[in-house]
């Protein structure tokens, strides 16, 4: 039986996932009273752990890498306790991830500068000297630009903010091709740029190779221990230690207001509970206007449905096997593993933005997260996913229902000719997942795209609705559709956490710090 709702609450949060729950957390540590509402059976979103495959297999259903939230404050400063008081354990890997190469070379990331450069020098001694250089500009005074940018706070105007912003001017495929030379190296980098699933040819993304580089340095490919789940987990506990609800199986359909602000928030079932302080509101920033009653959609509400955009599509493929993958002569079990080249990353983009598929040199991510994180299935046996981009309309017409398994056995031979432990008896159980299956699975990934989409305005694409407030007084935004985008990063959470304290009158800085 559905849990019966509070009559009121201080703060009502939309959604589950960990943005949401992050903006929660914060808020109920600042002392107010808050429910979260999710409308799936479980809470994370696309953070969540499931038995995608077999009975004791833990797979991440979307994110799998946590590296960029280990910079947020939230993390890196424990500002909510969740190291030392809920116990959130993350996993540093070594390697921070293995690009096999047609030959049967293996290049190997590191998380650590030096050795990395070592590897790409048996390519390149230029373009290993050339990454150092990118590195250590970045660990120079980009990387604080770049935090203060993802917290959305104004930047200095100093010679390491402006050749931040002028970064941010370029796309990562110039970045790529101005600094590096060999077509090894090159597709290595613009592998890391395509991680948070963006076209890296598009102005705006000049950044990505120095900042996706220095995270897998620093942290690998960070592995929460026990799955993505981990982190809402935690974060749950936080809220509800501090006199928070998080209520799942609880669809809000709407958001009543007048014109003096929020008053009520509606679920399915006919429910509601009045808002004593604010909304916020962690679904798709694109649908909100239309959850409005009472009053018409704001112009701001209006702009957002208008100017978001899919943008790049994800196909998975799901899967538990016998073992660990290994790659290369020496056997190397990594827990991420990158496939493709720039020229195969250019064609499949073109054919993704045609309708098209493609599995003839595509970029592919390749998780096998029981290498560092055994927990996550019976003894000595894996789990293991494909993570691609593919069209949510194919341009041939055809229903996803009826190519998705052949698609997946496509890409499951591109993997398999660089490495072991994929041969057909080592699957012992196997889920594709189209785009329209990964828009089913979460209601926030509106067009296949896991990630937030894209807003385009006034001519350029912005990963992220630049705002946590809106006209709406009362009704304030967080998640994948917000600054700075998708990704398991925490910043929208915590930065619309701190606009909700500051427009009630409430100090930020009894919670969190000043980044």
């Amino acid at each position: 039986m559905p849990e019966t709702l509070p009559d009121a609450a201080d703060v009502v949060v939309v959604g589950a996932g960990h943005n949401s729950l992050v903006c929660a957390a914060y808020l109920a540590r600042a002392g107010l009273e808050v429910l979260v509402l999710e409308a799936n059976p479980t809470p994370g979103g696309n953070t969540r752990t499931e038995p995608l495959t077999l009975p004791g297999f833990a797979h991440d259903s979307c994110s799998s890498a946590h590296v960029l939230i280990q910079g947020n404050p939230l993390v890196r400063d424990d500002e909510l306790g969740l190291v030392t008081e809920q116990g959130l354990s993350y996993l540093t890997t070594d390697p921070a991830v293995v690009l096999p190469q047609p030959d049967g070379d293996v290049l190997v990331m590191r998380p650590d500068l030096e050795g990395t450069c070592a590897e790409i020098a048996r390519w390149s001694p230029e373009d290993a000297d050339a990454f150092r250089t990118l590195v250590t500009e970045w660990r120079g005074g980009l990387a604080a630009a770049h935090g203060r940018w993802s917290s959305l706070l104004p930047q200095p105007d100093d010679e390491a903010s402006r050749r931040y912003l002028a970064l941010r001017e370029e796309s990562a495929w110039d970045v790529v091709h101005a600094r590096f030379t060999h077509p090894v190296v090159r597709s290595f980098m613009l592998w890391m740029a395509m991680a948070t699933i963006q076209d890296p040819r598009r102005p705006g993304t000049g950044f990505l190779p120095s900042s996706l580089a220095a995270g897998r340095l620093d942290f690998g490919w960070t592995t929460p221990l026990g799955g993505s789940q981990a982190l809402p987990d935690a974060l749950i506990r936080i809220i509800t230690a501090h006199g928070g609800r998080v209520v799942c199986d609880a669809p809000v359909s709407g958001v009543e207001a007048d014109a003096d602000g929020v008053r009520r928030v509606v679920v399915a079932s006919g429910e509601s509970v009045r808002v004593g302080r604010a909304v916020v509101a962690g679904g798709h920033l694109a649908k909100l206007g239309g959850m409005l009653t009472g009053v018409a959609p704001t112009p701001d509400l209006v702009q957002a449905a208008e100017t978001w955009r899919p943008g790049l599509s994800v196909f998975a493929v799901h899967a538990a096997l016998r073992a660990d993958l290994t790659f290369g002569p020496d056997a190397i079990t990594s827990a991420a593993a990158g496939y493709g080249t720039s020229d195969g990353f250019a064609r499949h983009l073109d054919r993704h933005h045609a309708g098209e598929l493609d599995a003839e040199d595509p970029w592919l991510l390749v998780v096998n997260q029981t290498a560092v994180d055994p927990s996550r299935a019976p003894a000595g046996q894996a789990t293991f996913k494909i993570l691609t981009i593919a069209p949510y309309t194919l341009a041939s017409g055809e229903d996803w229902a009826d190519v998705k398994d052949a698609y997946g056995a496509r890409l499951l031979e591109i993997v398999r000719e660089r490495c072991g432990g994929l041969a057909p008896e080592d699957i012992l159980a196997l889920r594709c997942e189209s785009p329209v299956d990964v828009s089913l699975h979460n209601p926030h990934n509106v067009g296949g795209s896991c990630h937030g989409g894209e807003f385009l305005l006034d001519g350029q694409v912005v990963p992220g609705w630049l705002r946590y407030d809106t006209d709406v007084p009362g009704l304030f935004l967080t998640g994948a559709t917000t600054h700075p985008g998708g990704s398991v990063s925490g910043r929208p959470g915590r930065n619309a956490a701190r606009t909700v304290l500051t427009s009630l009158g409430l100090d930020p800085l009894d919670v969190m710090g000043p980044g």
